[in-house]
């Protein structure tokens, strides 16, 4: 099974990454102690004509502990294999980790030369100087808006400067049990498109003793319920990063949904936090909500029949949660030229052979991958390409996700019974407009 990589509460573990991307460590924004000095430029065009210099090692940090790591090195292998001049040092670190680690890397000049993250921690890295700008390797590969999702591509900009290359997009969809779906007297090749047809095929598995979709206080307000959200035409931060949606009407119609789900016994009480994917993967529910990491895992899954699809529409629109995996060049004290061109030829080749990451079961950015004859090998993943244009991301606002304990919080007492939903959300709106008020002032908003 995929080990969770903490995307904006996109997985199932809800906290961690997020603390460390907000905390105040060795780099702080406007108005504080700034990044180390940015060295000269690179030689070359951004990594489009190659690598001709001495042999160099490059440090490449990502946060993919679970099973698509073996799969980005892989990729990492075969860039080695067409570029022997070049060595990369793949080095995964929990994302939590991850985002400490980074920063202080890079004040004290030890920063790796490549670092992937996701679309949601940009703005907070680009602002605290973390980060550079990548705009040569942008304009020496050719790379335009046209080949990507206009979400995705807007999604790697901080103050009119592009800071990343996007690899990926990730939306959350839905996960069917054939084994299940015959069981219970629903037919197991038309999965749910609706909130209706959803609910209907958990009255055939209530009929038949069968908990069909497993709600979890500890994971349900991750992508689950923010699709819904966003379906209903809610929003986790405003675009300016002034205000949370926490307590807003569609985040309380939302998890009183999801809440129901348990009062009503489709759900069991207490399930845990992994209980969505223990459930299914053992033919003892219907459906998952999950993103497409999970395509692999099922993949192994011994006597799993299953089959996969855009998200139902909960609410009254197409939308879902989604994220990016994105490559980015750290800020160095003292950057070597062989290195800086070198990381940059290795993105630029990533960029270009993103369809091996579809093996993660992520589905690459690039228009261009996504029409190669390659691609569409990939039949479960194209199920989540079908929702490139319903994806709804993260705004790019640094500091952002230092909210996400407080919503966490509300949801487990909401979900459990313990406070009222209205009021655990709108308390947890308060508190979340305190921090990101904060976070404005620290940041120069």
């Amino acid at each position: 099974m995929t080990t969770p990589d903490l995307v904006r509460l996109g997985r199932r573990t809800l906290l961690g990454a997020v603390a460390g991307a907000g905390a105040g460590l060795a780099l702080t924004a406007c108005g504080g102690t700034s990044g180390p000095p940015q060295a000269g430029p690179a030689t070359g065009k951004g990594g489009a004509e190659g690598y001709d210099g001495p042999n160099v090692e490059l440090q490449y940090w990502n946060g993919l502990t679970g099973g698509d790591g073996p799969v980005m090195k892989k990729l990492a292998q075969k860039f080695m294999d067409a570029h022997p001049k070049i060595k990369v040092t793949t080095t995964s670190i929990a994302w939590a980790d991850l985002f400490q680690k980074l920063p202080a890397a890079v004040q004290s000049g030890r920063a790796p030369d490549v670092c992937l993250m996701h679309t949601a921690d940009i703005a907070t890295n680009a602002a605290r100087r973390v980060v550079q700008p990548i705009d040569d390797v942008v304009a020496g590969a050719k790379l335009s808006a046209d080949d990507y999702a206009e979400l995705v591509w807007k999604a790697t900009f901080y103050q009119d400067k592009q800071y990343a290359i996007p690899l990926d997009i990730h939306p959350a969809g839905l996960y069917y049990n054939k084994k299940v779906l015959t069981q219970v007297g629903a037919d197991p090749t038309k999965p749910p498109t609706t909130k209706d047809e959803f609910l209907a095929v958990l009255d055939k598995c209530k009929s038949k003793g069968v908990k069909g979709y497993w709600v979890s206080a500890l994971s349900v307000g991750g992508l689950v319920a923010q699709s819904m959200i966003f379906q209903n035409g809610g929003y986790m931060i405003s675009d300016d990063g002034a205000k949370t949606g926490f307590g807003d009407q569609p985040a309380i119609d939302s998890i009183t949904f999801f809440k129901s789900l348990i009062d009503k016994d489709y759900s069991p009480k207490n399930a845990a936090g992994d209980g969505d994917w223990v459930s299914f993967s053992n033919s003892k529910a219907a459906f998952m909500i999950n993103g497409p990491w999970m395509v692999t895992p099922c993949k192994q899954a011994k006597g799993l029949d299953w089959g996969c699809a855009p998200i139902p529409v909960l609410g009254s629109k197409e939308q879902t949660w989604a994220g990016s995996h994105c490559f980015t060049l750290p800020r160095q004290t003292n950057q070597d030229k062989n290195k800086a061109t070198a990381a940059r030829v290795f993105v630029n080749w990533m960029s270009q052979n993103s369809v091996g990451w579809a093996e993660a079961g992520m589905v690459p950015a690039r228009k261009s991958v996504r029409e190669s004859a390659e691609f569409a090998q990939y039949t479960e993943v194209k199920q989540f390409e079908k929702m490139i244009d319903w994806a709804h991301f993260p705004p790019n606002v640094p500091g952002a996700g230092d909210t996400d304990p407080e919503w966490t919080k509300a949801i487990s007492l909401a979900v459990t019974g313990k406070k009222p939903i209205d009021q655990a959300l709108k308390d947890a709106a308060q508190k979340g407009d305190q921090i990101l008020a904060a976070n404005q002032k620290k940041y120069g908003g």
